[in-house]
């Protein structure tokens, strides 16, 4: 999705030291959270203070090889963010309508600005694709979309946020885990803590890479020895390609909108039915302007991202390997329709 940075916002008092008036706040500040929902509050919320689940934290984090000193800078002050938790907990938005999701997302400034950002890069992008097998255009797009080329990659610090979602009951699993990799982060070098700002939700740099991914996937690009997905064009557009191609196909496109017959079943739609391109032709799916399908031997999908049977695409593997990013049939065509128009092809028709 198109990424939407809140500014930092005002932590609460109180959550630092020992008992006392800390603990109450603490426990207030989570018990807060679930009773505006009208959920029930979890054993957790309850029995375990914010100081005493830090300790526990930081001496999990020493074991696990973060050093002392990493430690004493990341976590000095640290207190749960009330504004994090109020995004996790209002996270649903109302479902666009295709066109106007594309026309959101695949602007005209954001063409001429991958145009150029593809000229700019050339050099750096051929290389890449040369290496990986993801096509310039795509891993342009990808970082247009991702972070403005950028220029928009959140505001949050991403230590206090993941503290905050790791404390929090609701998905504290997932969230101790991405806390524990960003640290790792750190204390390699590649950055410094209070130098981690991502989304509210610890997404990172030109990429929004969680830290998990980051531990995967993130590559030095332009060999200094840090992995500096915030500042450097080269690591980032390397880091994308390289957590692209483990299920990237070379040489194939992501899709194409098509026109499917009348009466086309609805039950022969969507990613779990993939057939030849010579089996939807005999189907009678035609290309967007009318003639038949390539004779081709590659098989694709079906995808109908608006209610009803308009637009319609025709999507292969590659289009898969856009879901990896983001699991949205909007994201993935609009990735994918950007890089086309910033590699000058032409555009969807309505």
């Amino acid at each position: 999705m198109v990424p939407i940075h809140d500014q930092p916002t005002r932590t609460l008092d109180g959550f630092t030291g020992g008992a006392g008036v800390q603990t109450i706040k603490a426990t207030l500040f989570v018990t807060l959270c679930f009773a505006l929902l009208g959920w029930a509050i979890p054993a957790q919320a309850q029995i375990q203070p914010f100081p005493e689940w830090l300790a526990e934290f930081r001496a999990e984090a020493l074991a696990s090889g973060i050093s002392a000193e990493v430690l004493d800078v990341a976590l000095a002050g640290i207190e749960p963010v009330e504004r994090v938790v109020e995004r996790d907990r209002n996270q649903a938005e109302s479902r666009l309508d295709f066109w106007t999701y594309i026309d959101r997302v695949v602007t005209t400034g954001r063409i001429e600005e991958g145009q150029r950002r593809l000229t700019e890069h050339r050099d750096l992008l051929d290389d890449v694709a040369r290496r990986y097998g993801i096509p310039p255009q795509v891993l342009v797009a990808t970082w247009g979309i991702e972070s403005s080329f950028g220029q928009v990659q959140g505001n949050y610090p991403v230590i206090s946020s993941l503290v905050t979602l790791a404390y929090d009951p609701r998905r504290a699993t997932f969230f101790r885990r991405e806390l524990l990799n960003a640290l790792r982060i750190v204390n390699e070098g590649h950055i410094g803590a209070t130098e981690m700002k991502g989304s509210w939700a610890g997404a990172m740099g030109q990429l929004q890479f969680m830290p998990s991914t980051f531990i995967d996937y993130a590559k030095d690009g332009d060999g200094d020895g840090r992995k500096d997905i915030w500042g450097s064009a080269a690591d980032a557009i390397e880091s994308a390609a390289n957590y692209m191609s483990s299920a990237w196909r070379p040489g194939y496109i992501w899709g194409r909108q098509v026109i499917l017959p009348s009466g086309f079943g609805s039950t022969i739609t969507g990613l779990d039915t993939e057939k030849t391109l010579a089996e939807w032709n005999a189907l009678g799916v035609r290309r967007i302007d009318g003639s038949p399908l390539p004779t081709v031997n590659v098989a694709g999908s079906i995808v109908l991202p608006n209610e009803g049977s308009k637009p319609a695409f025709l999507v292969y593997q590659n289009y898969r390997a856009i879901l990896r990013w983001n699991r949205s049939h909007l994201f993935a065509i609009a990735l994918g329709h950007l890089a086309d128009r910033i590699n000058g092809q032409s555009s969807l028709q309505r």
